[in-house]
């Protein structure tokens, strides 16, 4: 696989931290492998997979051996693997708490694919078991490592849109096979609120800074189509910032790839389109001055994520994207169903204050 280009060079073999990725499918192969191989601080020593020979041949692609792929019923040998500090979980969302829970148990730190869990419940258990095993746990949300987010939300907090009234995001693709994993309840948890949806809650909560007091929400779940039996077609929802701060979100399986994000303030706003691509995120403001659309070096969001948790491990640090991070995305997504379902408006704890549930802040190529 080549190695992406203008990347920084990676740090001697030896000084890197180690992950084992548990999980091959398309995300793994086509990103984070190649990621991995330009990152400055991580490289990936181990694969955990069921298709053995796809393994294998992976493991040959990276340079590792036949020792270095095990199967889920061997996970636990990783234990014995001083060269792996870390696990990176890449699996179907039902399978993320059982993975998070036996890697803590034998001692590695984990990062999971987002979302953490089935919900919120879920998600608890998670943190619980990595706080217990004195282990970092990080939920990978990409988004909040990539120099345009953070422009965003300096743009923000900077109050250089003046004060935010309003945001909307929407993030949409067509799901076609109705076997998907992502369309099973039992293995997704939900459908497109928890799998792209999810991109606009958990971005507009990271502009902000701040957590919604309220939600209200409304689903459409199609007869007849077999794609859809078990989840929801589309779904809009409702926030209510502090401050009377209003933001919608706009998901589906149903309609053509989109994702954006929008912000309006008094005095300008801003403009992400699209919001939530793995490469050619593009970020434009505007302000009494006119319009600008700033420009950032080559980086990789997987890449960005890897380092930013390697270095957290090396330094005992807690990651911008902790566990919590992603409970209280999922606290806001139960609400969210709970709303859909009763038709109500849905009152969430308020007063956590600026980025509660998030810790140390990343290095971000490009940034002031």
């Amino acid at each position: 696989m080549p190695l992406k280009p203008d990347l920084p060079q990676p740090e001697a073999e030896q000084q890197r931290v180690g992950y084992a990725i548990v999980g091959l499918g398309q995300l793994t192969v086509e990103e984070l492998v190649p990621a991995v191989r330009t990152s400055e601080h991580a490289h990936v020593v181990a694969f955990v997979t069921s298709e053995t020979e796809k393994g294998l041949a992976l493991a040959r692609a990276v340079g590792l051996g036949e020792n270095d792929v095990y199967t889920y019923d061997d996970f636990e040998k990783i234990a014995e693997r001083g060269d792996v500090d870390a696990v990176y979980i890449v699996l179907p969302n039902a399978l993320h708490r059982e993975y998070v829970e036996r890697a803590a148990k034998i001692g590695k730190h984990v990062l999971c694919e987002k979302p953490l869990g089935m919900n919120a419940d879920d998600a608890r258990a998670m943190v619980q078991a990595c706080g217990n095993a004195g282990v970092l746990l990080m939920t990978a949300y990409r988004c909040q490592y990539t120099p345009e987010h953070w422009a965003a939300r300096d743009a923000v907090q900077n109050v250089k849109l003046g004060k935010v009234k309003l945001l909307d995001s929407v993030h949409v693709q067509v799901e076609d096979h109705p076997e998907a994993w992502r369309l099973k309840k039992e293995l997704a948890g939900g459908g497109p609120l928890v799998d792209v949806g999810i991109y606009c809650l958990n971005t507009m909560r990271f502009v902000l800074g701040q957590e919604p007091e309220w939600v209200f929400a409304a689903l459409h779940q199609p007869e007849g189509d077999p794609r859809f039996e078990e989840v929801e077609e589309s779904l809009s929802f409702m926030l209510g910032f502090p401050g009377g701060v209003m933001a919608n979100g706009l998901t589906s399986y149903g309609a053509r790839t989109t994702s954006t994000l929008r912000v309006l303030g008094e005095k300008g706003s801003l403009l992400m389109d699209p919001a939530f691509p793995y490469v050619g995120v593009s970020l434009s403001l505007t302000d009494e001055q006119g319009e600008l659309t700033p420009s950032f070096p080559t980086y990789d969001q997987f890449s960005r994520e890897f380092d930013h948790f390697a270095q957290c491990i090396r330094q005992g640090k807690r990651p911008w994207t902790p566990g919590e991070e992603g409970v209280q995305d999922h606290v806001v997504m139960d609400a969210i169903y709970e709303s859909a379902r009763t038709g109500q408006v849905v009152k969430l704890k308020g007063g956590q204050g600026k980025d509660a549930f998030r810790g140390t802040a990343p290095e971000v190529p490009g940034r002031d």
